[in-house]
């Protein structure tokens, strides 16, 4: 659980990203059903009057039970959830470097669906066109995801409890720049993409570090994601480079190797590898 909510030294310069892309992307970012409600105060009231305060007291405290202060940028939230669960979610998103979906029980109790999210920096999607949808069709881009996942997928969620924490991560190299990434980053079905010659400092392995665990009051799953992003020249810098010229050989020879087209390996590949071999 500690875990879930990382703090570093970028802190204050992503918050002001985060509140600039809310503004800027609202509906791509920030968005919520009806039947989520119950579920969006519970994980708010947790976060503010649990979670934030007893993780970092130097960032956090709590007064009269009432507000949560946020000494970095000394400004001060109600604990109590507000009425519109979109504000409760712009509000934890606006002071944590974290994205999170909700997802609830499918209404007719086939899977889950997303009902409910907060995602600043999404990578390849416009999280908009998921909302309301299940996991398989979420997923259904996702190269033969039906094929190995989706069974899987669905019995990995119903399988977790209250208090187990799920943590994996994932990478891709990438030559956009921008945190917001909600178009292009990915290659869907019909797409083609020219090869790329990759610069080392307008390249980026771009990672999430993901967590998964479920709200023991709705029981709903919370889905949150932290992204980095490494400039190429650093990983080549610090020994990494044959390491990762590996990995990316590995995403286009494993066993799923459409990812690599998925990915748009096709564009950034063979020249990254090259550069990381040099």
């Amino acid at each position: 659980m500690n875990e879930m909510v990382e703090m570093d030294n970028t802190y204050l310069d992503r918050l002001a990203i985060r509140r600039q892309i809310i503004e800027e992307h609202t509906q791509t970012v920030l968005a919520a059903t009806p039947r989520v409600k119950p579920a969006v105060d519970e994980f708010y009231t947790w976060m503010t009057s649990t979670f934030l305060p007893t993780r970092f007291p130097t960032m956090f405290s709590t007064s009269t039970n009432t507000t949560l202060h946020n000494t970095t940028t000394n400004e001060t939230i109600p604990i109590t959830p507000f009425p519109d669960p979109i504000i409760s979610l712009r509000t934890l998103g606006s002071h944590i470097d974290l994205d999170f979906l909700i997802l609830l029980p499918s209404p007719d109790s086939d899977g889950y669906t997303l009902e409910g999210y907060l995602t600043c920096f999404p990578n390849g999607f416009d999280t908009f066109t998921k909302l309301r949808q299940k996991l398989r069709t979420i997923h259904a881009p996702v190269p033969r995801y039906s094929e190995k996942l989706e069974l899987a997928m669905d019995r990995f969620f119903d399988r977790i409890e209250v208090g187990r924490y799920v943590k994996r991560a994932n990478w891709t190299v990438t030559t956009n720049p921008e945190l917001f990434a909600a178009f292009g980053n990915h290659l869907y079905e019909g797409e083609t993409a020219e090869v790329e010659e990759v610069h080392p400092d307008r390249a980026w392995v771009r990672c999430e570090a993901q967590m998964l665990h479920r709200l023991p009051g709705t029981r709903a799953l919370v889905f949150s994601f932290k992204t980095y992003m490494y400039p190429l020249r650093a990983i080549k810098e610090e020994g990494s480079g044959e390491q990762l010229a590996q990995a990316i050989e590995g995403m286009e020879k494993g066993s799923v190797p459409e990812i690599y087209e998925y990915k748009r390996g096709v564009a950034w590949g063979e020249s990254a590898k090259a550069y990381l071999r040099s």
